[in-house]
């Protein structure tokens, strides 16, 4: 049987076999070990340096914000916030209702 890390980098794999201009990736690093959200995370910079589009949806904040261009953050159906990272994490409704005050990167 396969870990949850194992089944992550196939399920990536498997989706990159048809050679895709963008990849959708959901909760990919939901329940696996430190280990696999790194080699998760260096995979998600590699696709992007090959000029690979990845649309992520996960609620692991910090990782997930530490590897992306750009983020949206969605509360109660609607958009709440969208930019750059840095900006994601100094809004004050975004904290407020999301992150919480002590958050940061």
């Amino acid at each position: 049987a396969l870990s949850g890390g194992e089944r992550r980098r196939v399920e990536i794999a498997r989706a990159l076999a048809s050679q895709p201009s963008f990849i959708l990736l959901d909760e990919p690093l939901a329940g696996i070990d430190p280990i696999a959200v790194g080699d998760i995370r260096d995979l998600v910079s590699h696709l992007k340096d090959r000029g690979i589009g990845v649309l992520i949806t996960d609620h692991n904040v910090r990782e997930t914000l530490d590897i992306v261009d750009r983020a949206y953050i969605i509360h109660d159906g609607v958009v709440l916030m969208e930019g750059e990272p840095d900006a994601i994490v100094a809004h004050e409704d975004v904290r407020r209702v999301y992150l919480g005050e002590r958050f940061s990167l």
